[in-house]
């Protein structure tokens, strides 16, 4: 397993910084956003390139990089998944299909899947696989839904991409073994953080209303223990991206990130 740290918490910092930071704090690799304002743009290909580059130099592998493609007609995708598999990077994180309530799921699942025809022949062409994650507020935040999306595919060209902590503070909420199970046939990402419940105010009509925060690994919902001995009891051999979105400021996240990286290497190891 690799542990690779998710780029997003830099923001717009430049790519030295970044990749000299992510290093210092003892990850294996990146996971690198490529979104406006972040460390590459899908509007510069040239800047993947580059961006892998430096963390190449700096010692670090790019194993995943995480995009907004969803719907192919309206993203660059040709451009962003040749410049991920120029640059060398395997896997790329697809973007949200997103539940509208107001439209009957079915359709939206089915164009979904549609969405993801075409994009799989665009990554099949590149030569990279696509991760669709679990991640709350679409039509694939639980282990069911993304198997309705993923049933049929190629493992070559189509991976999963669990977020445990995304089911337990988001929607998507199963057994976390369910997930895995269902999962199975195409798992190679594991998004990992944690977080949690707690009981806020009452609303007027005297409902004691719920509030959810991301905590520390070792402090949040999901347990990681027991998932991370099910990885290595599996011999899973992909990787593990951790997620740092604490509302706390830029040093103070380096300090948990730091904290948690430590945990998760930990669990790991056994």
């Amino acid at each position: 397993m690799q542990t690779v740290l998710f780029t997003k918490l830099f923001g717009d910092r430049e790519v030295a910084e970044t990749v000299d930071t992510i290093a210092d704090l003892g990850f294996d690799g990146v996971d690198l956003l490529i979104r406006d304002g972040f460390t590459a743009s899908p509007a510069s290909p040239a800047g993947i390139s580059a961006a892998v580059s430096r963390c190449r130099e700096g010692g670090l592998s790019v194993p995943l990089a995480t995009t907004d493609l969803s719907d192919p007609a309206a993203h660059p995708a040709e451009s962003v998944l040749g410049a991920c598999a120029a640059a060398g990077i395997g896997t790329v994180r697809l973007g949200y299909w997103k539940y509208d309530p107001h439209t009957r799921v079915t359709e939206q699942i089915d164009r979904a899947r549609h969405d993801l025809d075409r994009l799989g022949e665009i990554a099949e062409r590149a030569g990279v696989r696509l991760a669709l994650q679990l991640h709350g507020g679409t039509v694939h935040s639980s282990g069911a839904l993304a198997h309705r999306l993923l049933d049929g595919r190629d493992p070559a060209t189509f991976v999963a991409y669990p977020d445990p902590g995304n089911q337990a503070v988001q929607e998507g909420r199963e057994d976390w073994r369910l997930t895995f199970d269902l999962l199975d046939t195409w798992l190679d990402c594991v998004g990992v953080k944690n977080g949690g419940w707690y009981p806020a105010a009452l609303d007027p009509n005297g409902r004691r209303a719920w509030a959810s925060d991301w905590f520390g690994l070792a402090d949040g919902m999901v347990p990681w223990p027991a998932i991370v001995a099910h990885l290595r009891a599996a011999d899973f051999d992909g990787v593990l991206t951790l997620h740092s979105h604490y509302a706390l400021p830029y040093a103070q996240v380096l300090d948990q990130t730091r904290t948690d990286a430590a945990y998760i290497r930990r669990l790991v190891a056994g």
